[in-house]
């Protein structure tokens, strides 16, 4: 009469289904949880970064042998002048004649920011020239110009 008592029957205890390893064996079973935390952290770090990379608009700026490096602190100011003579600010078209409010709308967010210029080489010197006065007259003295280095041949 095992599994009774006083005529009421119960049912017995169920066991939980595993898998049969040897006594003080591993598992081995693939936890993805972590991964799947790894990658997603990884997609949303490249999602954020890559908008940082190019800033402003892309041009083929002249090419020089000297000039100074310096690391882009995403605090400068772009203008870009494209092939076609078309400025941009920022990401963002300007018209020429526009382009001084622009900049100095911009640079009454944050003062401290400089003006980084980058003109394509095959857009005449007055264009450029143009830019550089109305940048100017928005109140910056202090213009850097876009170069890329020319690569030494092996």
């Amino acid at each position: 009469m095992s599994g009774t008592a006083g005529g009421i029957s119960r049912p017995g205890r169920r066991r939980l289904a595993a898998k049969p390893h040897a006594k003080g064996g591993v598992k081995a079973d693939i936890n993805v949880t972590p991964l799947v935390d790894v990658v997603l952290v990884l997609l949303i770090i490249f999602m954020v970064i890559t908008p940082m990379i190019a800033r402003g608009v892309s041009v083929d700026l002249p090419i020089t042998t000297h000039h100074d490096k310096k690391n882009d602190d995403n605090r400068d100011i772009v203008v870009s002048i494209n092939q076609q003579g078309m400025v941009y600010l920022n990401a963002d078209p300007v018209p020429l004649d526009k382009l001084t409010d622009a900049v100095t709308a911009e640079r009454r967010r944050a003062g401290d920011k400089g003006v980084f210029l980058k003109a394509d080489h095959r857009i005449g010197y007055g264009k450029a020239r143009a830019a550089m006065e109305a940048i100017n007259q928005a109140g910056v003295e202090d213009i850097q110009l876009g170069t890329d280095e020319k690569k030494a041949a092996p």
